[in-house]
């Protein structure tokens, strides 16, 4: 249980990381900018402190046919928390996003803890307000598919969009938000606060950010444990998220940007 619960973290603080950092031009229409790559490090606190657990990687491009966005992510572990919890895993996620109103339309991801593995598809059906989640388990063909279905309304996201939703409010300290976000077929409302203005240290130099905390854990909330959340997005037109911090009973998760590569190309994927 104690792994499950980190690597739930993990991959909160990857979905959100995946979300803001991939939607940082906030002051042009290109709202995601093909072509760009963004690195994270990930560490956890416990009884030793900042151990580098994870590293999540982070890619957009345009896809030929439509031109929609394909958002490519992965988290995975690091040598450290394999030795020292003889535990990895490997994440990968990949969203589709329309051109036009920047709404998801499919979210497909690859689960690696260990041995296990699981891989599942959301189809995101606006016309027909639902959203349709099959996940199977590619080392059990016999194994019969796990299918939810949950209504959805046009302000529903997933993790990638979620938080690109929030960039383009107008933050402000002591402001409130809710986002509507759907994970593994299910609909969570999550209220978000701005509770601060902050000088936080970066790869960009210092830089003033808000700080963000989304309600994630608790009953019914995407984590049901005790804990808390911060985001810290960048004050200035580009909201880049620089730093997240993810407190729990397990121990402290630290996910800061380590470097970013804006190499525009002309390639698309199929």
């Amino acid at each position: 249980m104690r792994m499950k619960r980190f690597l739930s973290l993990l991959t909160l603080t990857f979905g959100v990381f995946c979300a803001a950092a991939l939607a940082q031009t906030a002051a042009k229409p290109e709202f995601y900018k093909a072509g760009e790559t963004l690195e994270y490090e990930a560490k956890f606190s416990k009884i030793i402190r900042g151990i580098s657990v994870a590293e999540l990687n982070f890619n957009v491009e345009q896809i030929a046919d439509n031109q929609d966005f394909l958002i490519t992510s992965q988290a995975k572990s690091k040598g450290t928390l394999i030795k020292l919890l003889n535990f990895k895993f490997n994440l990968n996620i990949q969203s589709t996003v329309d051109d036009k109103s920047y709404a998801v339309k499919r979210t497909v991801k690859r689960d690696e803890q260990g041995n296990r593995v699981r891989e599942s598809e959301a189809l995101f059906d606006y016309a027909a307000k639902k959203v349709i989640f099959v996940e199977t388990d590619p080392n059990d063909a016999m194994r019969s598919p796990r299918q939810i279905a949950s209504p959805i309304t046009n302000d529903t996201q997933d993790f990638i969009t979620g938080i690109y939703t929030l960039r383009r409010l107008p933050l402000a300290v002591g402001k409130t938000f809710e986002l509507k976000i759907s994970d593994s077929g299910l609909v969570y409302k999550i209220p978000v606060r701005v509770t601060a203005r902050e000088l936080q240290k970066s790869v960009l130099g210092k830089v003033w950010c808000f700080r963000v905390e989304p309600e994630v854990f608790g009953a019914d909330r995407l984590i049901e444990d005790k804990g808390s959340m911060i985001l810290w997005i960048t004050d200035d037109a580009r909201r880049l998220p620089v730093r997240s911090q993810i407190n729990a009973k397990i121990g402290r998760v630290e996910v800061k940007l380590k470097r970013i590569n804006n190499q525009s190309t002309n390639s698309a994927k199929k």
